[in-house]
């Protein structure tokens, strides 16, 4: 095969490009690479086939054929910079596999031996990148122990260097990553240090549209939505000027946010608009589904939603989470006014009232009773629900323990004064 290489120059890039179908560039891209040819021009030209070679191998979905053309390229690594060597690696190749669908598993491998031999060749700069990338994925495959010792070590590293575009991402990372494991001081405290070193640098649109997801996120965690809906709009224009996949959900969870501050009224207004309109798909259907059953107070078209768009709502943990609260706020407030007429009811006349199941229902109430939601009892022998009058509180005994208060703190004063006379 020596003797089939084609010379590293535009004319064989354009001959690749013009080719009638993406097998025949590949093989023409491969001949390029085998050129051994090391001039300035050759690498450059080489550089551009590998780019263009691993787009295709992509779009083909051959996944391992981009690992083994990452190791045919060792030797060419070693003829261009190191920062040369970190681009191709990490935008082009590592970037491509991510690409395909279901190789999670396969990037994993990818990038441990990445790590390995960034470690054995000393390419310090590329294998800090590739680290962080593999936490990110481990983090996605749940592997959230082995995640958090990677970036526990890598951190301490790039503290030591000072890299902070490098430390913002790692920061961003670890702020997700506790987040996921539910430590939230913990993904506040790194979100913070990730916006400190965020402050001192430029930081590229999407690094700080991923910035202002994750505040908001941590903010709808604190139940603080409107906060949450301002960061998670200023995503939503980050990533939408840059045509980026995270923008549907930026908006997914401004809708969200709208529906639990009891606006739901305003979730067809934003998908309504010139934007919002870009974006329309199962993913804001089902917030659109959501509001409408919030807007009705119908626990039924609410379960319908969740049962139609299970995956955008039950599958989606942020959104879920933020959906089960809502669900038993509105399942009391609708107990809550319908049992308010009676002294004693059915359960069963109660869940048909409400359109549930009674075993759910009776469920429910026990909770609330336990809660001190309202005062009641559930007679279980005749399925019934007795509810008591609310005891009225006799004003006199606050006032008469508020004056007995008033009287020790007199005492202790008196006796005070006292002590200092005595001595």
């Amino acid at each position: 095969m020596a003797s089939s290489y084609l010379p590293a120059t535009t004319d064989s890039l354009a001959q690749a490009s013009e080719a009638t179908t993406p097998s025949e560039a590949i093989s023409i891209l491969y001949r390029i690479l085998e050129n051994p040819s090391s001039s300035s021009e050759a690498l450059r030209i080489k550089e551009q086939a590998i780019f263009n070679l691993s787009d295709l191998l992509s779009q083909e979905k051959r996944a391992e054929d981009l690992q083994k053309l990452l190791v045919q390229l060792r030797p060419f690594f070693s003829l261009i910079p190191k920062a040369k060597t970190a681009k191709i690696v990490n935008k082009g190749i590592v970037d491509a596999v991510a690409k395909i669908p279901g190789t999670s598993d396969l990037q994993i491998t990818l990038c441990k031996d990445i790590v390995q031999w960034a470690r054995s060749e000393k390419r310090t700069f590329l294998r800090q990148r590739v680290e962080a990338k593999l936490a990110a994925l481990l983090m996605e495959n749940k592997e959230y122990s082995e995640a958090l010792t990677l970036l526990s070590g890598l951190i301490k590293e790039v503290r030591r260097l000072d890299d902070k575009l490098l430390l913002v991402e790692i920061d961003l990372l670890e702020s997700q990553l506790h987040f996921s494991l539910r430590n939230l001081p913990k993904a506040k405290a790194a979100l913070t240090a990730a916006r400190t070193a965020a402050n001192a640098i430029y930081v590229p649109p999407a690094q700080q549209g991923a910035i202002d997801l994750q505040s908001g996120i941590l903010h709808a965690e604190e139940k603080d939505y409107k906060t949450a809906y301002s960061y998670f709009y200023e995503a939503f224009e980050a990533f939408n000027a840059l045509e980026n996949p995270q923008a549907l959900y930026s908006l997914k969870y401004m809708l969200l946010c709208k529906i639990m501050v009891s606006q739901a009224d305003d979730v067809a207004g934003i998908i309504s608009t010139k934007v919002g309109l870009n974006y329309q798909g199962p993913e804001v259907d089902a917030m659109k589904a959501v509001a409408d059953a919030h807007s009705k107070r119908s626990l039924k078209l609410f379960e319908t939603a969740l049962r139609n768009f299970k995956a955008q709502l039950d599958e989606d943990p942020i959104v879920h989470r933020h959906l089960s609260s809502l669900y038993d706020t509105l399942m009391e407030q609708n107990l809550c006014r319908l049992i308010e007429p009676f002294s004693r009811v059915e359960i069963a006349h109660i869940a048909e009232l409400i359109e549930l199941p009674a075993d759910h229902v009776e469920k429910k109430l026990s909770q609330m009773i336990l809660d001190k939601k309202f005062a009641g009892t559930l007679d279980q022998g005749a399925g019934c629900l007795v509810i008591f009058e609310d005891p009225k509180q006799d004003a006199i005994y606050p006032a008469t323990l508020e004056t007995i208060s008033n009287m020790g703190k007199v005492v202790d004063s008196l006796f005070v004064r006292s002590s200092k006379i005595v001595a």
